[in-house]
């Protein structure tokens, strides 16, 4: 006699999303498996006295999204610290960063010294906001020295942009950490700029950022909290899994911790940075290891480097100068962007990790800097057996697309980046008339590309980068409804090596499923779809009131 199954999702529209797309009325669940998809009648006659059957009232149900590409504890701090994501405005920026540093007054008081334990970093002093995109603001630039002084002259403020390649700190912070910025990284005052010639303006990047973050990294208990409240948000907009990018951070232990302890809400494939090689190696462990079955939540990913910085700062790597660098005092010396890996150094990383078994992923964003990727990659011995991965792949040429597609090399993009893309936008003030030549989604899919999608948490929200995606500022690279959700289910399920596994509605695949309470091939605003429920390995991990 066949087990009843322990959760039905009947009277539903199932999508499962595989070759072709097939749709269903009801899916069965049992111990973590998708055991039955079908008929709604066939599909009910699993249901037992215990069986929790939900009736979905015509609602699309979908595989889980997978993020490939994000920062979940950037979203928890986003969740506690200041959101500058909702700033219009510099001044309005400010005034949220001054918000937060009255609840940090408040806060601290009673607290003696402020002192944390000896895992915590002691960053209780800090006044911390994050996401905001200048971009946008009618007044557009970055925050600086003044604007954030303005907030505090006694306490450490930072405001880190929305790609975390750039920030604005205020006096406190430039003077404590002087000695430990690298002058590349900390920019001052131009003939045509404001201030003083050679004098910090408080904008930072690259280099400096990373003396920040690691000056702010939260200890282990704090990392909890904020993992906590990142994986609820991510949880409400139907993501069942991510691809975290970590570079020294407790997070990896926070991750196992909740795991063992079952609160852990989705599966989260680790990519380490490249800084964490040795260490990976020393202790035996490689891609793919924690993956070895449909139950477990958390593996080993690739090892992650960068090549190049960001558009919005300026640094991501160019063949030909920025549109708008002439024209900027301020901008960087080298008019092309710069390299924060140079091509011989990630050459020589590239092919000590593949030869120690690790898949690589690297982060380059402008085309001198994705050349340089795919020919490191090509120098090993199989890149597309080995699924290496290219992250953002926002201008690449002609040239470039095709070597992804002979090297068989993964492209793990963005599509909630195409919200710079619009006339007038990011990619228009910084590269011209090369915007419409940017995230190629169509050439790459046309070409045999293996495309991933993930957010990088600019925002977080699969619905919005599927909507974007539909209708790109260059209709030529637009994808179908269809071939966006693939890529954020089974295009990056295979990225991490779970295509058997995940990304499909399929009998014998993870319970991991999505309930839409609209269906995005009816809808002119894909964005706004609600999730109604979302399931992780056959458990109910959000369900709306």
């Amino acid at each position: 006699m066949t087990a009843a199954a322990d959760l039905v999702l009947t009277n539903a529209e199932v999508h499962t999303l595989g070759s072709p797309d097939e749709t269903h009325e009801a899916v069965a669940v049992r111990d973590g498996e998708v055991v039955r998809v079908g008929r709604a009648f066939d599909v009910e006659l699993l249901a037992g006295v215990e069986t929790r059957v939900v009736d979905c009232g015509g609602r699309v149900v979908l595989p889980g999204f997978i993020d490939a590409h994000t920062h979940l504890p950037m979203v928890g701090r986003s969740l506690v610290h200041a959101d500058l994501s909702e700033a219009d405005s510099a001044a309005e920026a400010v005034e949220l960063l001054r918000e937060r540093a009255a609840e940090v007054e408040r806060g601290n008081e009673g607290d003696g010294d402020g002192a944390g334990d000896d895992e915590t970093s002691d960053d209780t002093d800090w006044v911390l906001g994050y996401g905001y995109d200048e971009s946008t603001w009618d007044d557009s630039r970055y925050l600086t020295r003044d604007d954030l002084d303005a907030v505090s002259e006694s306490r450490p403020v930072v405001a880190f942009r929305e790609d975390l390649h750039t920030a604005g700190v205020n006096s406190v912070v430039l003077d404590r950490y002087a000695d430990e910025m690298p002058d590349s990284g900390v920019q001052t005052a131009g003939n045509g700029g404001d201030g003083d010639a050679g004098e910090p303006t408080g904008v930072v990047v690259e280099g400096a950022v990373d003396v920040l973050r690691e000056a702010t990294e939260p200890g282990r208990e704090e990392m909890g909290e904020l993992v906590r409240a990142a994986q609820s948000y991510a949880t409400a907009r139907g993501v069942t899994g991510v691809h975290d990018m970590v570079r020294g951070s407790r997070a990896p232990e926070v991750y196992r911790d909740l795991a063992d302890a079952g609160e852990l809400a989705l599966r989260v494939r680790i990519n380490y940075w490249s800084d964490h090689l040795d260490a990976l190696r020393e202790v035996g462990l490689r891609t793919n290891h924690g993956g070895g079955s449909r139950r477990d939540l958390v593996t080993v990913g690739a090892i992650k480097t960068f090549t190049d910085g960001s558009f919005g700062g300026r640094t991501a790597k160019l063949t030909d100068p920025y549109a708008d660098a002439a024209a900027d005092p301020d901008a960087a010396d080298d008019e092309t962007g710069q390299w924060a890996v140079a091509p011989e150094e990630l050459r020589d990383l590239v092919a000590d990790a593949d030869e120690s078994g690790y898949q690589l992923t690297a982060h380059a964003i402008g085309d001198a800097a994705i050349d340089a990727v795919l020919d490191a990659y090509e120098e090993t011995d199989d890149p597309g057996a080995a699924r290496h991965r290219v992250e953002h792949v926002e201008l690449a040429s002609d040239e470039a697309i095709e070597r992804f597609a002979e090297l068989g090399v993964v492209a793990s993009v963005q599509p909630n980046f195409l919200k710079w893309a619009d006339e007038g936008g990011l990619y228009d003030a910084r590269l011209g008339e090369r915007r419409l030549r940017t995230n190629r989604y169509r050439d790459l899919l046309d070409a045999g590309v293996d495309l991933a999608f993930g957010s990088d948490c600019m925002p977080l929200g699969p619905l919005l980068g599927v909507d974007l995606v539909t209708d790109h500022p260059n209709p030529d690279q637009s994808l179908t409804v269809t071939e966006a959700l693939r890529a954020y289910t089974s295009g990056a399920a295979y990225a991490g090596f779970d295509e058997d596994r995940l990304g499909t509605v399929a009998v014998g695949s993870a319970a991991d499923l999505v309930v839409l309470d609209e269906s995005p091939w009816e809808t002119d605003s894909i964005r706004d779809i609600a999730v109604s429920m979302t399931v992780v390995d056959g458990r109910v991990v959000f369900e709306r009131d």
